[in-house]
């Protein structure tokens, strides 16, 4: 409970889920168990605001490809109305894992532990020592 109060990264403060919930009707939600949100009323520019409520980590990467769609205003109908037809050659959504233990770590990356392989190529670094006088 105290987390929710005062940590906004762990979804959202207790005073932005009574203002959103307030102010706001509940559209949907997506795989993640995000909360997607828009306002009763338009503000004065005629759009109605839109809202997420994250579940757990506020990461951004974390809306998917079809809600980021609906809460930008570039479709008009959430996914919920008008699901986004896939691509046969389409992956499912993943967040952004950089920075998680799940992060891609690839053959000899220092996080990964391993050493470099040997380069093949002769390759010969720079150094100001070696400049050649010709």
């Amino acid at each position: 409970m105290l987390k929710r109060i005062f940590t906004w990264w762990n979804g959202a403060t207790l005073g932005a889920m009574f203002d959103i919930g307030r102010r706001g009707v509940l559209v949907g939600k997506d795989e993640f168990g995000n909360r997607y949100f828009e306002e009763k009323r338009p503000s004065l520019e005629g759009r109605k605001r839109r809202y997420v409520i994250y579940s757990g980590l506020a990461e951004a990467s974390r809306v998917t490809a079809d809600w980021h769609g609906w809460m930008h205003h570039t479709v008009e109908d959430p996914p919920t109305v008008a699901p986004a037809k896939l691509k046969p050659w389409e992956k499912p959504h993943k967040p952004n894992l950089t920075g998680t233990r799940y992060a891609y770590r690839p053959k000899g990356s220092m996080a990964r532990g391993g050493v470099r392989a040997a380069s093949t190529a002769d390759y010969e670094a720079w150094s100001p020592d070696s400049e050649d006088k010709a």
